[in-house]
Formats: C-alpha cells, sequence, structure tokens
C-alpha cells in the first residue's frame, strides 16, 4: 500500500517573488507612497523566519497591534516575545517610528489641526476605543491648534487620588504648549462621565489656568462612541 503523500504550507520569500513586485524594487521605481503599510513595515524588517516570509510577518504585526499607531506604542518586552522578532528588528522598529514622530514635530505645517471635539476624537478612537486598561491621554497643541504630540500620562483607573496634576501638565510644559485636551477611555464601553471624572476634570481645568496652558476639552472614549465634558458643560 503506498504511503500517504503529505503536504507542507509554502509561503514564498522576498526573493522568490517576481523582481518588479519585490517591496524594495517596487519603492525604488514608484515611490514609497505606493506601498502598503505591511511592505514598508517588511522593507525595515527584511526577513521573516523559517515558516513565514517578511510580507505575512509584517501583517500579522499590524492585526495584532490594532494597526501602525499600536505596533509604535508597544513596548520592547512585549515585542520581544513575538516570534520572528529580536532585539535589533525592534531597534530598527522603534527608531523609525521615532524619525517619523520627530519628523512631525520638524514640520508644523503637516500637523494635524483640531477644531473640534470631532477631530480631537477622531486622533484617538482607533487605538484607545480597543485598550483593556484605562489610559489617560493628552493631545498637544500650539497656539493655532496644531498638533504637537499625543502623550500617554497614565495607564490604570482613573481617580483624583492618583492623577497626578502637575504630571499630565508636565510634556506640556517642556514642549511649551500653548493648549491640550485630555482624554481617557471607558474599557466598559460606556463613555458615560463618572462624578469622578468632572471631579478631576475641574481640576485639570484650573491647573491649566494657573500654568497659562489652556485646557480645551476632556475626552471620554469606548468602543463605538466619545462624549466631551466640554460640550456638555462638565467640569468647565
Amino acid at each position: 500500500m503506498p504511503a500517504q503523500a503529505s503536504y507542507v504550507e509554502y509561503y514564498p520569500t522576498i526573493k522568490d517573488l517576481p523582481e518588479g513586485e519585490r517591496p524594495r524594487e517596487r519603492l525604488e521605481h514608484y515611490g514609497a507612497g505606493a506601498l502598503s503599510t505591511a511592505e514598508l513595515l517588511a522593507i525595515i524588517l527584511r526577513v521573516g523566519t523559517r515558516d513565514e516570509n517578511v510580507l505575512r510577518l509584517a501583517q500579522r504585526l499590524l492585526t495584532t497591534y490594532g494597526g501602525l499607531a499600536g505596533l509604535a506604542q508597544a513596548p520592547f518586552s512585549d515585542l520581544m516575545a513575538v516570534k520572528g522578532l529580536g532585539a535589533a528588528k525592534i531597534t530598527q522598529l522603534k527608531a523609525a517610528f521615532e524619525l517619523g514622530r520627530r519628523l512631525l514635530v520638524a514640520a508644523p505645517h503637516e500637523r494635524p489641526v483640531v477644531k473640534s471635539p470631532a477631530d480631537a476624537a477622531n486622533l484617538l478612537m482607533m487605538e484607545m476605543a480597543v485598550l483593556e486598561q484605562e489610559h489617560l491621554r493628552t493631545i498637544l497643541l500650539d497656539s493655532k491648534n496644531h498638533v504637537l504630540r499625543i502623550h500617554t500620562v497614565y495607564i490604570g483607573s482613573l481617580n483624583s487620588a492618583v492623577v497626578r496634576v502637575g504630571e499630565l501638565f508636565r510634556e506640556a510644559i517642556r514642549l511649551n504648549c500653548a493648549a491640550l485636551i485630555v482624554a481617557h477611555n471607558h474599557p466598559s464601553g460606556d463613555p458615560t462621565p463618572s462624578p469622578e471624572d468632572v471631579h478631576v476634570t475641574r481640576q485639570i481645568v484650573e491647573a491649566g489656568k494657573l500654568l497659562s496652558i489652556d485646557v480645551l476639552d476632556h475626552l471620554i472614549i469606548s468602543q463605538a462612541r466619545w462624549v466631551s465634558l466640554k460640550e456638555r458643560g462638565l467640569g468647565f
């Protein structure tokens, strides 16, 4: 009786692709804008593993961390646990993300402008809506409401005993910001402000007045909705 044939799933490497379809060659001929995010990541990562080509590794990273923003925020130690990544590759990724952040700061005309609570929510929803813990973040703005940076201040349950107002403004002072927007998420899925949320907001607004930094809003973000405390007149 003949032995049953076994099959091994095969994924081509970058070198197996036709030359015109390889990410590096496509970037050279058509420009970086013609490549997908996964292809750009693959160029940085260079090689995959025995079981997975580099394009699949790049796509797996984007899926695991919810896109480029989530991957950029991932701690070094977490990435070290990902199959196919080592210290050298993670260092290259972190360096690339930091260069992108510095370019954003160096080119103010390219920075997003926040003109409404919806503008601010759109900057944060994709990432913060899926977080399993509460994160307190600030959107730091210049005098024309251009975004200078989105800064994570605190991770954990939000209450006035834990949130240190001085810590919240530290990065804003360092960057000489004119204004900021505070945001935190409710992992429960209900963005309704709690009495503690309103109390903390009132403290932050008062501190901003003392520091001459305008606190424009406090957003609460959930999985599908967000609430502006400024629009509701809570804490302002």
